[in-house]
């Protein structure tokens, strides 16, 4: 699996995570060649901690700049 261009991504199932995942919320994603491999992605999580999850928890969205640089200040990311 090629890794996400994608810097976020909504998640839509959190079975089996439903106290590191809310559905319908947006996370971070953190680059990640070796788990994507594996069809994975690494989110910073309700924990504030990032983790692996399998892609399919999550549907990949971009936002405008100015959206961008308010969830991630939301988020707390540098």
């Amino acid at each position: 699996m090629k890794v996400p261009a994608k810097t976020f991504a909504l998640c839509i199932d959190n079975t089996d995570y439903r106290a590191s995942l809310i559905l319908g919320k947006v996370y971070r994603i953190l680059p990640d060649l070796a788990a994507a491999k594996d069809d994975m992605v690494r989110i910073v999580d309700e924990s504030d901690e990032d983790y692996l999850f399998h892609k399919d928890h999550f549907v990949f969205v971009d936002f405008p700049s100015a959206v961008k640089k308010k969830i991630l200040a939301l988020q707390g990311a540098p």
